[in-house]
């Protein structure tokens, strides 16, 4: 049986589990599991916390038996070097919802935790060739961890945030720029009407794609 690891690069349990259940969902009769970091920051906003959790991801990747690996953290933490170090297919949440856009046909804003994480997204977006296809990245302004506890208050600052990408800048689709928000997915989809792409589902069905084939090239 195909094995998809989710590795968390943050320090926060819940998140890890909620991304598996997500993952899971997606994937029926494939084996999916995920590991936590637990040596990386309780949550990722910014550079700084990334640089401080590539270490611990790296560990995990050394670590790993895979047929395919999914960094669970929409800045993409240290994916260019787990790509380095594991012997299998490598995506991350980020990558897999610009992917899943591309795909889509779809003009997307990204909509994340706090402002200092728009400069790694932005960079992301533009070294993957998505510039053209980005409409906007907007900072919600609530943190990380408020967003994976997902109280009514977030729910609707976030659909909030969703609405003013689709009004003031023309999306089409809005990517859901934390793993936090990826069990949230379908009542803020309810609520706004907006097509939204989760980059843990996308990645689910993406690492699949790629297990499966990178099996069959080798």
């Amino acid at each position: 049986m195909t094995r998809i690891l989710y590795i968390n690069p943050n320090a926060t349990e819940g998140m890890t589990d909620a991304i598996v259940t997500t993952a899971r969902a997606a994937l029926p009769g494939v084996e999916v599991a995920g590991v936590t970091n637990r040596d990386g920051p309780p949550a990722i906003e910014g550079a700084e916390d990334g640089e401080a959790a590539v270490p611990g991801v790296l560990a995990r990747v050394r670590d790993a038996r895979a047929d395919a690996i999914v960094i669970a953290c929409f800045d993409d933490t240290g994916l260019a070097e787990a790509r380095a170090a594991a012997p299998c297919p490598v995506l991350g949440i980020g990558q897999a919802s610009y992917v899943m856009s591309g795909l889509l046909g779809l003009r997307f804003s990204v909509v994340t935790s706090v402002a200092a994480a728009i400069p790694v997204i932005r960079g992301n977006i533009d070294r993957n060739g998505f510039s053209g296809a980005c409409a906007s990245v907007r900072a919600s302004g609530l943190g990380v961890l408020a967003i994976d506890e997902g109280s009514e208050a977030t729910r609707v600052q976030l659909a909030d945030a969703f609405l003013r990408a689709r009004d003031e800048d023309g999306a089409e689709a809005v990517v859901l720029g934390c793993a936090g928000m990826t069990g949230l997915r379908d009542d803020l989809a309810a609520r706004t009407g907006i097509t939204l792409i989760d980059g843990v589902a996308a990645s689910a069905h993406l690492a699949l794609a790629a297990a499966r084939y990178g099996g069959a090239a080798s």
